[in-house]
């Protein structure tokens, strides 16, 4: 990348260029603007060639640290998934909806949580705040293995829950820092399959330490330590060299910076304000885009809580022991990593979300009837539903590419990361509480849910794509709708604007 490199101007050191940067930040526009200012760099453009090394640089360093924030953040929440079957309902004394209330218990505070992350994520460095979170929440589930009874599990799941929700608003807006809209889609795949690959891990460590014997030490006590203990390691490396945005990307030259943020400026999301707008908040409040969102993202959900909660359980129910059940949840963590990296793929270019978003929900429709409606006696079919409905996972990482992509305005977009996390909640909330003791062993209201809330979301994400395509019309229908040959000043594409504010903005669908 010489013709990078090679640029040695005077801009100074990264302290100074901040220390200039801040100077200068009154809220009006994106610090990327005044960077860029800063170290007259605005000319700069990349080749081809450049552009591709670049972007392997910027995925080298910070799509695995994302990918391991999110494996170990589905690990430790599902690991209360695996030690049901290695026998905490038994040595707790869990009693009829003791369990599903603790999976509950886990989102609720979740959810609740994200109210003050829409201002804390606008305030703090997004990646050092990230990383706290992941330690600390590492330190909960170790602590998971003093549980005793009941109460001390849901205060541990409480914590767990509330330290965690800041993992889906983050890794969503550091994602957007670094790459358009056409190149994001399969960089938020790949930091997703942390997903499936936490199943598949989970699974492992679920059937390495059953074989764990100890009468004071059970094995799911043990589980909980270990996978507690690497969570806190994951943690600090996240801390240590996950950049909070381009412009302190300390592997990166000044000059590489600068191309970044020349790269992305097509997006007119903006980079990086920490200035609160709370008007900007109020318009996340009444704009219908969100609101669809969040609704597909609570429908798309009910299923993947069941699955994530319960499926080692129903696993079990078919009649296989607490080892072999471990084992066979595996196959879910492969149908996960698939459908997201297909999907995430499929939605390199800008117009096809909606239709991969639906496409992925049909074969977890498929899953779901399999497991509510296939009998009992045919194993098989009813282990190939409940692997299928896995697939209904690619839908989040979807939505979140278009909460990246179509919402502008720093308060704004932090909202609708926020919001969509709270919806994820709320769906997560639903799906366990489906499960009640009067209906064991079959659930058969449960897996109904499961297939008539996936239709619900494929159903929905037409009607946003329709809704994208209408505004995109109506936008185009004005008589300064096009910027085809207007020639805007670089503060103007870096203005602070929403998605509703700045005339020149284009959903992508």
């Amino acid at each position: 990348m010489s013709s990078l490199n090679d640029r040695t101007k005077s801009s100074g050191s990264t302290a100074e260029v901040e220390a200039r940067v801040s100077a200068r930040d009154d809220g009006n526009v994106d610090q990327a603007y005044l960077f860029l200012s800063s170290v007259n760099e605005n000319g700069l453009a990349l080749s081809g060639a450049d552009r591709r090394k670049l972007l392997a640089k910027i995925d080298w360093r910070i799509v695995p640290i994302m990918f391991l924030c999110y494996a170990v953040s589905f690990v430790d929440k599902v690991s209360l998934n695996y030690a049901a079957v290695m026998g905490l309902t038994n040595d707790l004394k869990l009693r009829g909806n003791d369990f599903s209330n603790t999976a509950t218990a886990f989102f609720a505070a979740y959810l609740i949580a994200e109210i003050p992350t829409i201002f804390i994520l606008n305030k703090v460095p997004v990646a050092k705040w990230l990383g706290a979170n992941v330690v600390l929440w590492g330190i909960a589930t170790a602590c998971t293995a003093a549980a005793h009874d009941f109460s001390s599990l849901l205060t541990a799941r409480i914590f767990l829950g509330i330290l965690q929700a800041a993992i889906a608003p983050s890794l969503m807006l550091l994602s957007s820092q670094y790459y358009t809209k056409a190149e994001q889609g399969p960089r938020f795949a790949f930091w997703y399959c942390g997903l499936g690959v936490g199943q598949i891990v989970g699974g492992l460590a679920s059937y390495g330490f059953q074989h764990v014997h100890k009468h004071d030490f059970q094995g799911w006590r043990l589980m909980f330590v270990v996978l507690g203990c690497v969570t806190v390691l994951i943690g600090g490396a996240t801390v240590l060299f996950l950049p909070d945005s381009p412009m302190s990307a300390s592997f990166l030259t000044i000059p590489e910076r600068a191309a970044v943020l020349k790269h992305v400026e097509t997006n007119r999301t903006g980079v990086l304000n920490r200035h609160i707008k709370p008007r900007q908040i109020q318009e996340g409040l009444l704009d219908p885009q969100l609101w669809l969102l969040a609704l597909m993202t609570i429908l798309a959900t009910i299923p993947s809580g069941v699955v994530s909660t319960y499926s080692a359980t129903l696993i079990k129910g078919l009649g296989y022991r607490t080892t072999t059940a471990a084992l066979l949840n595996m196959p879910s963590g492969i149908i996960s990593i698939a459908s997201v990296l297909i999907a995430g793929y499929g939605t390199r270019s800008t117009s096809n979300r909606g239709l991969w978003y639906a496409g992925v929900c049909l074969p977890a429709i498929l899953g779901g009837a399999l497991m509510s409606f296939m009998s009992k006696k045919n194993e098989g079919g009813l282990l190939a539903g409940i692997y299928l409905v896995n697939c209904i996972v690619a839908t989040f990482p979807i939505a979140l590419q278009w909460t990246a992509a179509n919402v502008a305005g720093s308060s704004k977009r932090t909202f609708g990361a926020a919001l969509l996390a709270f919806a994820f909640g709320v769906g997560n909330i639903i799906g366990p509480q489906t499960f009640q003791a009067r209906d064991a062993p079959d659930y058969y209201p449960a897996k109904i849910t499961v297939v008539v809330s996936q239709a619900a979301a494929a159903m929905l994400a037409v009607v946003l794509t329709v809704y994208y395509r209408w505004v995109n019309t109506q936008r185009d229908r004005k008589p300064d709708g096009y910027v085809n040959n207007i020639i805007e000043s670089e503060q103007e594409k870096w203005q602070n604007l929403t998605d509703k504010q700045d005339r020149y903005f284009r959903y992508v669908y």
